[in-house]
């Protein structure tokens, strides 16, 4: 089955030649490596490289466990380097790589090698991009695959494309099963056996437990303002534990680092401010999310609103929750301030867009209530309702473009209908 991964195989042929190393990081299993030694190289072998002149390696391999040794390595690579034509270096989870920042500074600075690599943790690679490349790295994050993405070689309907991308999420693997107890098992199995022992093991956690009790909670209210003080007394209240603030602030760096999942900060629209906490956290992808949960919560109202998140960041959207004051009277003439959300305030370049995501809109009553926060903030950027069902986008008499989850998807184009 061939997947294209477009966006992100235009990043690389745009950025090809241009000096930097390419590192593309993701959450494990969501294409990167496939992204680098199919597609990448596919369309290397059909502009006319040499295949001599490509040259990979996958660290995670076994059979390459002896070139995560940078003296190994860099010897292997140099001898490989045969002539002054142009070589292509794709290296997979260069992370398992001693000193790679070292290695891979050594390589750009020969005119005729252009280096491509992945990993899967932030705190190896994001954060390295900035600080030991200083400015000779260019990162392409990748993202479990879109909902056009997984439409693209699903067979059914949009409908039922919907409910079983909901369910089981993106993640390309999950496509080779047919039946739904083998991606249940998949999944679970993923998320024990290399999510959570990856993060154990390089954070060297003592306990496993308060990491994976933290994970259930956060599973369970995704799209939910919170802070490690709230997630502290619901550790206390409900699962009897005492946890410092500090250590979930800690927990939740590696989950973030390891991009499980994401997080949306709160911006004040009028005061033109972020407001630190509370934040809320999405999950980078659902079918991670639902097997952590064995698959008993699956609220569609919630499920929607983080995969419309992730659409918007796999657009290369920057993503806060607005915030909006109310300052009115209540029945004995008091002044009361309450504040409104606006689910998404996304940003890019002098692109922004103001998204609320909601299921069903029945009747005025209920597009009234949802669009009350978006006719309050005053300014001429364009205001967006996505739900569940509509038939066909559509601005109504106050200005609101309304558009399906489904129209909203599978157009890149949709936000600027």
């Amino acid at each position: 089955m061939v997947i294209k991964r477009d966006i992100y195989l235009d990043k690389l042929i745009d950025k090809k030649h241009n000096g930097l190393i390419k590192v593309v990081t993701g959450i494990r299993r969501c294409g990167k490596s496939y992204l680098l030694f199919e597609l990448f190289k596919e369309h290397l072998l059909a502009e006319g490289t040499d295949k001599g002149h490509i040259i990979e390696i996958a660290f995670d391999s076994f059979e390459n466990k002896r070139f995560r040794d940078p003296d190994v390595l860099y010897p292997y690579l140099k001898e490989q380097i045969k002539d002054d034509g142009m070589y292509y270096v794709l290296l997979d989870e260069v992370q398992l790589l001693g000193e790679f920042e070292a290695v891979l500074n050594s390589f750009i600075r020969m005119k005729n090698v252009d280096v491509y690599v992945t990993g899967s943790n932030a705190r190896f690679l994001s954060k390295d991009v900035i600080t030991e490349f200083r400015g000779r790295g260019d990162e392409i994050h990748m993202y479990p695959l879109s909902f056009a993405e997984f439409m693209s070689v699903y067979p059914g309907t949009k409908q039922d494309g919907w409910n079983g991308y909901m369910l089981y999420g993106g993640l390309p693997l999950v496509l080779g099963f047919s039946s739904p107890e083998e991606k249940i098992a998949f999944l679970k199995s993923l998320f024990e056996e290399t999510y959570i022992s990856d993060i154990v093991g390089r954070h060297k956690v003592r306990n496993r437990a308060e990491l994976e009790e933290l994970l259930n909670i956060l599973s369970s209210a995704i799209g939910s303002l919170t802070n490690p003080a709230k997630l502290s007394a619901t550790f206390k209240s409900v699962k009897q534990k005492v946890i410092s603030n500090t250590t979930i602030q800690k927990y939740i760096g590696y989950l973030c680092d390891s991009f499980l999942i994401d997080s949306a900060i709160r911006y004040d629209i009028k005061g033109k401010k972020y407001i630190d906490t509370p934040v809320k956290y999405y999950f980078t992808d659902l079918g991670l999310r639902n097997a952590r949960l064995n698959f008993r919560q699956l609220e569609e109202t919630h499920a929607m609103e983080n995969i419309i998140f992730n659409e918007l960041k796999i657009r290369g959207f920057n993503v806060d929750v607005g915030v909006i004051t109310q300052h009115a009277s209540n029945e004995k003439g008091h002044g009361v301030r309450k504040q409104l959300e606006v689910d998404f305030v996304c940003n890019k370049g002098y692109k922004r867009y103001y998204i609320q995501s909601a299921y069903a809109i029945p009747d005025q009553v209920k597009m009234e209530q949802e669009q009350r926060s978006l006719m309050m903030i005053g300014d001429s950027f364009k205001k967006i309702i996505i739900t569940k069902d509509a038939p066909a986008p559509y601005y109504n008499e106050d200005g609101v473009l309304v558009m399906s989850v489904y129209d909203f998807l599978l157009d890149a184009r949709s936000l600027d209908i």
